[in-house]
């Protein structure tokens, strides 16, 4: 992949290149590191083979070298998703390198089958290989899992010449759980709040009152005719 030497560099110069459709970058080599821009088009064909985000690229500068390098970092626009700026480090092929790899799961978990919920608690791990044997990704077979169980790291097979370096007994990578269950607010008598044990409706007690006034009348206009 040809790239070539950003002289200028800025804020300014980098939105120029974009709209040229280069992206800005820095090739962090075994020397200085060299500020560069890449064609768009060429990253996205190198980043999309088989060894996607982790895929070894020959990096020639123009007039110089092949620097066989890795993709370090890069930044995306927030709304286009476009690359817009990378980072590239050079690696030796004899060498092994710390690399991020994504775990994606396959098949279909028994438990979901019955109504449990799947979760993929992690999604990606840190792995040392040689630059050429870092995998694009690590397959989780989640077939097997019921309602209860999870999946930890120590489950998944490994290439060969690939080493995990995060705890294969402490990562969990999914787990199938029992559906929530909403309970249903309790329902309270139309047109008022439930009721404390003991307590009468306003209107009753108004209608209480009412009678207890009457009884009252009627026992002292009896006891003044005796």
């Amino acid at each position: 992949m040809l790239v070539q030497n950003r002289a200028v560099l800025g804020s300014a110069e980098s939105r120029r290149l974009r709209r040229k459709g280069l992206i800005p970058g820095v090739l962090y080599g075994r020397e200085e590191p060299v500020s560069i821009s890449i064609a768009e088009r060429d990253l996205r064909t190198a980043l999309t083979t088989r060894g996607g985000l982790n895929a070894v690229l020959d990096v020639v500068v123009e007039g110089g070298k092949t620097h066989s390098s890795v993709l370090k970092e890069y930044q995306q626009d927030k709304i286009r998703g476009h690359i817009t700026h990378v980072d590239l480090q050079e690696v030796r092929l004899d060498q092994p390198i710390h690399a991020t790899v994504p775990v994606t799961l396959h098949g279909e978990a028994a438990g979901v089958k019955e109504g449990g919920v799947l979760t993929q608690v992690t999604s990606e791990v840190t792995v040392e290989a040689l630059p050429m044997e870092v995998p694009e990704h690590l397959e989780a077979d989640i077939s097997e899992l019921q309602i209860g169980d999870t999946l930890r790291l120590s489950a998944v097979r490994l290439p060969e010449g690939v080493t995990l370096l995060d705890d294969p007994e402490e990562i969990v990578i999914a787990s199938v759980t029992q559906p929530r269950i909403e309970e249903e607010p309790e329902t309270t008598p139309e047109g008022g709040e439930e009721l404390a044990e003991g307590e009468v409706a306003e209107g009753e007690e108004a209608a209480s009152d009412e009678a207890a006034d009457g009884d009252a009348e009627d026992g002292d206009s009896g006891s003044a005719e005796s």
